[in-house]
């Protein structure tokens, strides 16, 4: 009677989201170092929310000083915002590039076929960058960014990190307005991104489209370049190969 009568042990370890005690510990002094008790309980519950993983560069934190003491900004990197949109039963994929100077470049908006050439191995300096993502049943979005509409983010908080990979930071930034467009991934930004950015008009998605805890505020956080639309899933991202 005793053994039937007898408690099952508890899991002490397992906490919110998945994440142990351990696991919290860690992300308390590194990811999140320097967020204050309420900063870091709103950061773990955002995770697990929206099921984006910190330990795979999905979604981290930055802390500043503000006027009032320490303030938080979460970011969703676009990492995360892939693996969201990776969920949708109708993604296929998308091609992104930064564009230099002396590439051969042209893009159908209308289509989302993009032709890029680079015909010398002295590209010049990075003029802007483009990102076409795929829909089942939907039309293809593209998005070209030009780098003089990203000069408030290299001016921004985040500057030094645009300034020493700027190639990288404008293509990702591509790549996250074309996702907002195309799968409804809605992401607060508190930095503000001019409306010349998007250059398409946008399209609604239907009602099963992602949404991202809209609660939180979060900041704008790679193969070759194909002409075609993919004819399986699969993501191109980065400089292409010469």
């Amino acid at each position: 009677m005793a053994k039937q009568n007898a408690l099952a042990p508890v899991n002490t370890e397992a906490i919110v989201g998945g994440f142990t005690k351990a696991e919290l510990d860690t992300l308390k002094a590194t990811i999140a170092r320097g967020t204050t008790d309420e900063q870091f309980a709103l950061f773990v519950q955002t995770c697990a929310r929206s099921g984006l993983n910190p330990f795979l560069n999905q979604i981290y934190c930055i802390v500043y000083q503000g006027k009032d003491g320490p303030v938080m900004s979460i970011q969703i990197a676009v990492e995360g915002i892939v693996a969201l949109a990776k969920r949708h039963p109708q993604y296929k994929g998308f091609i992104a590039s930064e564009v230099k100077e002396n590439d051969e470049f042209e893009i159908d908006m209308v289509t989302g076929e993009p032709k890029h050439r680079i015909t010398t191995m002295q590209r010049g300096k990075t003029v802007g960058a483009y990102c076409v993502a795929y829909r089942e049943g939907a039309p293809n979005v593209a998005v070209v960014v030009t780098a003089d509409q990203v000069e408030h983010l290299v001016k921004g908080r985040n500057g030094q990190m645009w300034r020493d990979y700027f190639d990288d930071m404008i293509v990702k930034h591509a790549i996250k307005r074309a996702f907002k467009r195309q799968f409804g991934i809605e992401v607060a930004e508190d930095e503000h991104v001019p409306a010349a950015v998007d250059t398409v008009p946008e399209y609604r998605p239907r009602p099963d489209a992602i949404d991202v805890t809209s609660q939180v505020k979060t900041t704008a956080s790679e193969q070759p370049v194909q002409t075609a639309q993919p004819a399986q899933p699969e993501d191109k991202i980065g400089r292409a190969h010469v």
